[in-house]
């Protein structure tokens, strides 16, 4: 949530219908009581399938394809990479999982850079 400094995620080793459930469900644990979130999704084939199990606190709001520069989780990745992922070496899988965590409980730990990366006028009517 770019508008409150808060995240939620999942370090996982896939990326399907499965493992976006899991995520959704994860999202939705974070979601304020009586709140609703909303979730900008491109049009990955596992954001936008029918066998979501989508929480009643959760909304989708599909992006155009090929425009990241409206997904603010892009800019979330990116620093991430630039900052604690890339040009590493990792001699085993738990290593990269551990690196992962650490990253992104790094982020998690940075409410003013999730607004700083996240916030777009248009989504929060500013």
């Amino acid at each position: 949530c770019p508008q409150e400094g808060k995240a939620a995620g999942l370090v996982l080793p896939f990326c399907n219908t499965d493992t976006m459930n899991l995520h959704l469900a994860e999202i939705a644990l974070h979601v304020a009581p009586g709140a609703h979130a909303v979730v900008l999704m491109d049009q990955a084939g596992w954001h936008l399938t029918p066998k979501l199990e989508l929480p009643v606190n959760i909304s989708i709001v599909a992006i155009p394809s090929k425009s990241p520069e409206l997904n603010p989780q892009e800019n979330v990745w990116q620093f991430m990479r630039d900052n604690w992922l890339s040009n590493r070496v990792f001699g085993s899988y738990d290593e990269i999982v551990d690196h992962c965590c650490d990253a992104w409980n790094k982020l998690v730990e940075q409410p003013w850079r999730i607004m700083s990366l996240g916030l777009r006028d248009w989504a929060c009517g500013l």
